[in-house]
């Protein structure tokens, strides 16, 4: 990865101003919009390493961070209203930062949602799932486990590449005719093993954007 800083940029949304780091890929073939965690940053183990893997295949990466967060804000707001700043940031970007790149989209987490829900929409041709989180845990002194998220993914008509941890509480969601699924050592923030979520994601970004 290059030793270069990212470029900031700050986009309007509906919701507030976002600010997205700009990693530009040297003779770039593809462009990554990855997304954070519901209470993290774009600094998180896996992003980063998802970012070194885009670097080597030559894809340009765009890290974004949600309004609430550059607000100062841990906790995130309804679903909907993630979804309209996303849209509006990767909308910009397509029109300027990464203009005429062939666009995939993917977070950790809660970006990961965002990312499945919207890729249709912003014309994706893949989606990107770092600890995706397929169930949320039961309470303590729940009568029943909570709702399944497998809908989201199931409703994505690109290929998805999902990546995780082998001891994730929130599950490991199943494979699918077009959604890889990589388990790799480690928990939700797939930080143990470093190296297995590069290797994960660069193969699949070199399959899919072979010629």
């Amino acid at each position: 990865m290059s030793t270069a800083s990212p470029a900031l940029r700050e986009l309007d949304t509906p919701h507030g101003r976002a600010r997205v780091h700009i990693h530009r890929a040297a003779r770039a073939r593809g462009a990554l919009v990855l997304g954070h965690g519901a209470g993290g940053g774009v600094a998180a183990p896996d992003l980063v390493a998802a970012t070194e893997a885009a670097w080597a295949e030559h894809v340009s990466v765009a890290l974004v961070e949600q309004p609430y967060r550059v607000a100062g804000r841990r906790s995130p707001p309804a679903a909907s209203t993630l979804d309209a700043a996303w849209l509006a940031v990767v909308r910009q970007l397509r029109r300027r930062s990464l203009r005429g790149l062939p666009l995939l989209v993917g977070g950790r987490s809660s970006g990961a949602r965002v990312a499945c829900r919207t890729a249709a929409e912003v014309g994706a041709v893949g989606v990107l799932c770092l600890a995706f989180p397929l169930q949320p845990p039961a309470r303590a002194g729940a009568a029943a486990a909570r709702p399944s998220r497998l809908p989201e993914l199931e409703a994505v008509e690109a290929p998805v590449l999902v990546v995780q941890g082998e001891n994730d509480r929130f599950g490991i969601p199943p494979a699918g005719p077009s959604r890889d699924v990589a388990v790799v050592r480690g928990d939700h923030s797939l930080r143990s093993d470093r190296d297995a979520v590069r290797e994960a994601v660069q193969t699949w970004l070199a399959r899919m954007l072979s010629p």
